[in-house]
């Protein structure tokens, strides 16, 4: 079985800008307003682009009701889209990670991170021997075939279910597509600490995979340090503080199944629960209650979810990252670690970095920059393409 889906030809499209030199950089995206039309295909069709000029540019598929509207998957004039292709763009991912992997201590992977690998639209994460599979839309959907995924990743590494993951009105569904559904969580390792993960109802494909190696920073500085991780989820940087030396961890976040979670993982790693307090709060309101209490910490991690999460959202976005920074500032003691994350394509690095300083500042204090980091390095991104550029890691110390 193949890993694309029958192969439906579509008619070619031209471009109405100049976006050769983005394409050639390797920004695989065009969107419906670069195009001279949208005509009416099937999602998922594979089609040519053309320049202005009628020169074919590469060969991709086509979402016709989406905004993003083409993705390139080959370039040139000869560019041939067929199974072979797949296999070697699946191959080469498998590779990267191969290298970049040690089973012994580390489970849980990204294994296909769509444009990053060069396989537009689609997402596969690995749990031990569960895969989760992410198609990015119909047009994702039509163009790769998820059965004759499931089984390469049955083949090649052995994988005993693959599920499909969807959002659907705002709600997470999916289905198995190989083998049993993961009804119960599922247990991995993470340089050499154990969690599990909800692939069916979890955030993203269960876990924040892209925080490893944020996770493994923060086990480096805990030693130590009470440290309060607001946005926790279930309990990743909690879990790797404590093992890096903390002497006590709060977690806090509203969804009460989170922190059932959260305890779980606490409890996998054999840590003794007096040491770990699990609050369900909203999270400026715990910490204006501490701040009223002057109760502080060593290390302050704030890892919100997406604030932008398209460009009208911006403005209002970054009010609400100087608010939280703020908060979190006046909750850490002088000369302890403030950590801000984000995970907004819509705002850069560089723009984030502003914004602590403004909530750093709005707080009365200073800080000075440790580290500015971000995903892993099975998150690979096309070099062109900012937007798979999106998770920013800010370490701070705070003086006040």
């Amino acid at each position: 079985m193949g890993l694309l889906e029958k192969i439906t030809e579509g008619r070619p499209l031209k471009l109405k800008r100049d976006l050769v030199k983005t394409l050639k950089r390797g920004n695989p995206w065009v969107f419906a307003d670069a195009l001279t039309e949208q005509p009416d295909m099937i999602p998922g069709s594979h089609v040519a682009l053309r320049g202005k000029d009628g020169k074919v540019l590469g060969r991709g598929f086509y979402d016709p009701f989406s905004n993003l509207a083409f993705r390139m998957c080959m370039l040139g004039q000869r560019a041939h889209l067929d199974n072979n292709w797949a296999v070697h763009r699946f191959e080469r991912a498998l590779s990267l990670r191969e290298a970049l992997i040690d089973p012994s201590e580390t489970t849980a992977y990204r294994l296909i991170n769509g444009e990053g690998d060069g396989m537009p639209g689609l997402v596969v994460d690995v749990y031990g021997s569960t895969a989760v599979m992410v198609l990015d839309g119909p047009a994702s959907a039509g163009f790769w075939s998820a059965d004759g995924i499931a089984e390469r990743l049955n083949k090649r590494l052995g994988m005993r279910s693959v599920y499909m993951r969807q959002r659907v009105r705002g709600e997470a569904q999916g289905m198995p597509i190989l083998g049993p559904e993961p009804v119960d969580p599922v247990r991995f390792k993470e340089n050499g600490l154990t969690f599990v993960a909800d692939v069916r109802k979890g955030q993203k494909t269960g876990f924040f995979i892209d925080q490893r190696d944020n996770r493994q920073r923060v086990r480096g500085l805990a030693r130590g340090k009470s440290v309060l991780n607001i946005c926790g989820y279930t309990g990743g940087f909690s879990v790797y503080a404590f093992a890096g030396g903390a002497t006590e961890v709060t977690t806090v976040d509203r969804a009460k199944p989170a922190l059932s979670m959260a305890a779980d993982n606490w409890y996998a790693n054999g840590f003794p629960m007096r040491s770990h307090e699990v609050v369900e709060a909203d999270m400026f309101e715990f910490l204006e209650q501490s701040r009223v209490r002057q109760r502080r910490w060593n290390m302050v991690i704030l890892d919100p979810p997406s604030f932008a999460p398209n460009k009208k959202s911006i403005p209002a976005a970054e009010n609400a990252y100087i608010k939280l920074i703020a908060a979190g500032a006046q909750v850490t003691e002088g000369d302890g670690l403030l950590i801000a994350a984000s995970c907004s394509s819509h705002v850069s690095p560089e723009r984030f970095v502003e914004l602590c300083q403004d909530g750093v500042g709005k707080a009365r204090g200073r800080a000075t920059l440790i580290g500015v980091y971000g995903q892993p390095m099975d998150h690979p991104a096309p070099l062109a393409l900012e937007a798979f550029r999106y998770l920013k890691f800010v370490v701070m110390r705070f003086e006040r």
